[in-house]
């Protein structure tokens, strides 16, 4: 991307109220104000010294426009200082807008058709060297450490300006249509009680009441339930929370999020109310989207994509393979399906993939936990495949059949218990898609996945865990078999990227506590933790649900960016460092003694 198509020009912008700096934005410097005079300041982009005439390119945040210092036209003492700047001074000039000449018309910013011949200017403040230069190309070599290091200059940089301002308009849409639908923008602690979600807290030590902790919120989850028990049926935020998790591409330990709440809806009601809000934010970024969007639920899902965020713009779905194996004598097969596994495979389309790709295909999905792959080519009515001969002409014929094979098909299959073969496909569709270009540019698949199981049994904890939270209500009763109890949950998944999740919660005290329960919370515990939430709902709580979006994951996505990092202003490093500010840093004994506090290892060194 060049810099001029990253460069947010805006003609539209407010106009500058004029003072002693500036009375023009620069990218407002446009042909309708040749002849009159502008006063601009901004950050030099460039300096080109043409022997008698000085060329500057002058950015702030609308755009860049270009100054002329000529020593028939700029004040002496200003042509001086035209010969002095350097890269990242800030200047504030003025002068008369005049248009260039046809040869140096520059089409490839609006304002390049003009130019101020500079008349004063004054230098407002000078810039050392930066180390990387403020543009795409500068710091396309620059490692992310470093931007970070410099953030306030790297933040100059026009893609950055770009995705900060666009962050700031897709906020401002998601309250207009929100105040518009009768919400209320309510604000909830910061310092509350620790009660983990599924991630660790962060803790934060009492100075007053010593050796007692509050916690940063996870969500505002329990406040807004408590909101709609407090009558004021429509809430949102937009909410900071942290978790203290493992970071990736779409985590940061402390982010943002829009947090929704209503009473007396249902499913249907939270899905088609957010809806209309996605349909109207995407919008204010130039996306265009329509609605209904499709629902799938969390079992399709899992079976069709390997995961409950499939990205739904290109094929290559799952398909189960075992009733066409079911009296298979391959003795990889039928091991499996004996030990309640399960045969899945994929369909790449044709492909013309040397033998060492092949095996690299093997090692990728060994890598991802499963015990091999089978890969064959479709020849006939049979495969090109070196466990072709394991199989019986039927079995070919049906398997072909089974995953639509033509003629020249790359076919990927794996033999494992279904969870692990999920999960090995999945992530091998997505990554082979990209591989191999079929990701369709420029779409955009909004999918509602719907129906998921209430709870998932955890080997690792010996008990049951939450798909969602312990606050989501479910369909029917509780019997038996928890693991087959539908949550009355709902996540938005865009491109693949999950952007939002939520539920109908549960209104009623006695069947919270009976999912407490059923989680491993008994009754002691549940009372120390969630009291004021069960108490509150024994006094009328209206049935309500909603849902909470990730703010930084749908910016990034708008914005075309890989990682959420780039559409944050101030984001903390994969490890949750912050090499501008070099937080997390060790507090002298004073603040630890004052609040109660001591530490059972030395602190760690500081950040350089």
């Amino acid at each position: 991307m060049t810099e001029a198509a990253d460069t947010p020009q805006t003609p539209d912008f407010p106009r500058q109220r004029g003072n002693s700096y500036r009375d023009t934005w620069c990218g407002q410097v446009l042909a309708d104000r040749v002849g009159s005079q502008v006063r601009v300041a901004g950050w030099v982009n460039r300096r080109r010294d043409h022997g008698g005439l000085i060329f500057i390119d002058l950015r702030d945040r609308t755009g860049i426009v270009q100054l002329v210092f000529d020593p028939d036209d700029t004040a002496a003492d200003a042509f001086a200082l035209g010969h002095k700047l350097r890269s990242e001074d800030v200047l504030s000039v003025a002068g008369s807008v005049v248009e260039r000449d046809p040869e140096q018309v520059n089409p490839e910013i609006p304002t390049g058709a003009v130019e101020i011949r500079v008349e004063a200017a004054e230098l407002l403040a000078d810039s050392e060297t930066p180390p990387f230069t403020i543009d795409a190309k500068g710091t396309a070599h620059v490692g992310e450490e470093a931007r970070l290091r410099h953030r306030y200059l790297d933040l100059r940089r026009s893609e950055m300006q770009a995705a900060i301002a666009l962050r700031a308009r897709l906020v401002r849409a998601m309250r207009e249509i929100l105040d518009a639908e009768g919400f209320l923008e309510i604000e909830t602690p910061v310092l509350t009680r620790s009660t983990p979600e599924g991630a660790r807290d962060f803790l934060v030590p009492s100075r007053l009441q010593q050796g007692s902790f509050y916690a940063l919120p996870q969500s505002p989850q329990l406040f807004k339930q408590l909101l709609m028990v407090s009558g004021f049926e429509r809430y949102y935020q937009v909410a900071r929370c942290f978790r203290d998790e493992d970071l990736r591409a779409d985590r940061q330990p402390d982010f943002t999020q829009l947090d929704i709440e209503m009473s007396f809806v249902d499913v249907d009601d939270v899905i088609e109310a957010n809806e209309r809000l996605l349909t109207h934010v995407l919008a204010a970024a130039g996306i265009e989207i329509e609605a209904p969007f499709p629902r799938i639920t969390w079992r399709d899902a899992m079976s069709r994509f390997g995961t409950d965020r499939p990205d739904t713009r290109f094929g290559m779905e799952l398909v189960e393979l075992s009733e066409a194996l079911r009296e298979t004598e391959f003795r990889v097969f039928r091991g499996t399906l004996d030990g309640g596994g399960v045969v899945k495979g994929m369909n790449c389309g044709k492909r013309d993939v040397p033998r060492s790709e092949l095996d690299g295909l093997i090692s990728m999905a060994q890598e991802l936990g499963a015990k091999g792959l089978v890969w064959a080519f479709r020849e006939g009515d049979g495969w090109r495949s070196p466990t072709a001969k394991f199989l019986t002409a039927d079995e070919l014929s049906a398997l072909n059949a089974a995953l639509g094979a033509e003629e020249g098909d790359l076919l990927l299959i794996v033999a494992d218990a279904p969870a692990v073969a999920n999960q090995v496909l999945g992530t091998m569709r997505n990554r082979l898609a990209e591989r191999w270009g079929e990701i369709p540019e420029g779409v955009n698949e909004l999918v509602w996945i719907v129906d998921w199981p209430l709870v998932e049994w955890s080997e690792e904890e010996g008990r049951w865990d939450a798909l969602h939270h312990p606050f989501t209500s479910f369909e029917g009763e509780l019997g038996d078999e928890p693991g087959d109890t539908l949550a009355r949950a709902y996540d938005v998944v865009w491109n693949g990227w999950e952007i939002g999740g939520g539920s109908i919660r549960i209104n009623d005290p006695e069947t919270q506590r009976q999912v407490l329960a059923l989680l491993g919370i008994d009754a002691e515990e549940a009372e120390a933790r969630f009291g004021f939430l069960l108490e509150a709902l024994r006094f009328g709580a209206p049935p309500h649900g909603g849902i909470a979006y990730g703010i930084d994951r749908m910016v990034a996505l708008a914005a075309g960016m890989d990682s959420i990092r780039d559409v944050i202003a101030f984001p903390k490093t994969a490890s949750g460092g912050d090499p501008l500010t070099g937080a997390p840093a060790p507090v002298d004994d004073r603040q630890l003694r004052e609040l109660g506090v001591r530490l059972n290892a030395p602190p760690p060194a500081p950040s350089p």
